[in-house]
């Protein structure tokens, strides 16, 4: 089944809603006009039953008024005494009584207005007013009526302009609305075109934006604000794919090297084990790499698992601090833990070690002088800091330090895969905290992870 297009859609929509306007408007119009006619005719009934009783009452004949009272076959009027006998009546009704009975009895008390499909000499419609005079001391009833053709002509004039203007009305209105329609959705065609021609290749291109503030610039505004998330997406996976290609290659390389070596028939038995420790630890590296990438994956996916359990920070700093203690020793380094008011926090304990463990490995590698783990409490936020007396962070490694593969060779030589702060923030925002790095004014780096409330202990 073909698909209605939009635009044919919004002219339906539009000349529906203009159908039941122009009804709806037609409809008030002509009851109104019609309630009008009405009105002036019992206007006119009263003001010449006004005139009338005058001529009456002075003694004056109905058929000697002639058409300047009552016109012939519009108009009439008729005078009869109170037991329905017919006095005087004008000269189309041959003197046929107009009022029955019940006509009779309430014209006594007052202006009666009466209704009639046809009167004698009439085939029209009529509409009559009763009411009682008197003359020479005697009580009469005056009736004078006209017919309602003029009011019904009036009426079917109408109808009939409403009958030709009305489609020619609703055909114009949804012409228009065929043309704004049109006019309305020629920028969404515009955008359609170019998103048709944008591709993985051209992502640097935007669709065409007007300089109005409608609904349709900030859908093209938002759509180009996509389209460069899109693109700085596509552009952080391509650097991630070279630089894990890089960084896988050296260990591959390595351990194929190795491997090769002890192949070799002529080497001895300590030189084959020193080929296959070192191919293990290049195993190693590769299985470090791995996992650390699967980590950051898991982690822009959302789905990073936490075991959540309170945690004292001063004991987990201790283990942290515990498992570098040896090679502090080895490298003449001071690795302590503050003394603070410990905190306890509910966190994913093993997740958070592997963070803290990662800084601390930095300070060890690149840092030099003494190592310090403390905590502090900050605006309901528990934050572990890792100091040292390094160097420091240039400042613009700052802005990328917890970017995939970003290090500052400049400043830090040393090996690594340049994923461990990018693992640390993963970490830290798994579980709703922040990592931040600075560079102590006294000298040194700060790097931090805050996370969320202590609990009471």
């Amino acid at each position: 089944m073909t698909a209605v297009p939009l635009r044919l859609r919004l002219t339906l929509v539009f000349a529906l809603a203009m159908a039941i306007v122009l009804a709806g408007a037609g409809l008030f119009v002509y009851n109104r006009v019609a309630s009008d006619l009405g009105s002036a005719l019992d206007q006119e009934l009263r003001s010449r039953a006004q005139d009338v009783s005058a001529l009456v009452v002075n003694g004056g004949s109905l058929v000697g008024t002639g058409g300047s009272l009552i016109e012939g076959g519009e108009s009439f009027a008729e005078l009869v005494r109170r037991d329905g006998r017919v006095v005087e009546a004008s000269r189309s009704l041959g003197g046929r009584r107009l009022l029955t009975a019940d006509d009779l009895t309430r014209s006594r008390s007052g202006p009666t207005f009466l209704d009639r499909p046809s009167v004698p000499g009439l085939d029209e419609r009529a509409r009559m007013l009763a009411v009682p005079v008197s003359r020479r001391g005697e009580r009469l009833i005056l009736v004078v009526g006209a017919t309602r053709e003029n009011r019904a002509e009036t009426l079917r004039s109408l109808r009939a302009a409403f009958l030709v203007g009305g489609p020619l009305a609703l055909a114009l209105a949804s012409l228009g609305g065929f043309v704004l329609a049109g006019a309305a959705l020629r920028p969404i065609e515009g955008m359609r075109r170019r998103a048709a021609e944008i591709s993985a290749a051209s992502l640097d291109e935007r669709l065409p934006v007007g300089d109005s503030r409608d609904e349709l610039s900030r859908l093209g505004r938002t759509l180009n604000a996509m389209l460069s998330r899109i693109e700085d997406g596509l552009a952080r996976e391509r650097r991630f794919v070279a630089d894990a290609s890089h960084e896988l290659r050296t260990p591959l390389a390595q351990l194929k090297t190795e491997l090769e070596l002890a192949l070799r028939h002529e080497r001895s038995p300590d030189e084959l084990r020193r080929a296959i420790r070192s191919a293990t630890d290049e195993t190693d590296r590769l299985t470090r790499i791995a996992d650390d990438l699967l980590l950051l994956a898991r982690s822009e996916q959302g789905r990073l698992p936490l075991r959540l359990e309170p945690t004292d920070v001063s004991d987990l700093m201790a283990t942290v601090a515990g498992r570098f203690a040896r090679r502090a020793e080895a490298e003449a380094r001071e690795l302590t833990v503050a003394e603070n008011v410990s905190p306890v926090v509910r966190v994913d304990r093993l997740r958070l070690e592997q963070a803290l463990a990662n800084v601390v490995d930095n300070a060890l590698r690149h840092g030099t002088g003494r190592v310090v783990l403390s905590s502090a409490t900050v605006n309901g936020s528990v934050e572990l800091h890792v100091l040292d007396d390094g160097p420091g962070f240039p400042p613009e490694f700052t802005a990328r330090a917890f970017e995939r593969f970003s290090q500052a060779d400049e400043a830090r030589g040393g090996e690594g895969s340049g994923l461990g702060l990018a693992i640390v923030d993963a970490v830290a925002r798994a579980h709703g905290g922040h990592a931040h790095v600075a560079t102590r004014s006294t000298g040194g780096a700060d790097v931090w992870i805050s996370v969320p409330g202590a609990e009471p202990r």
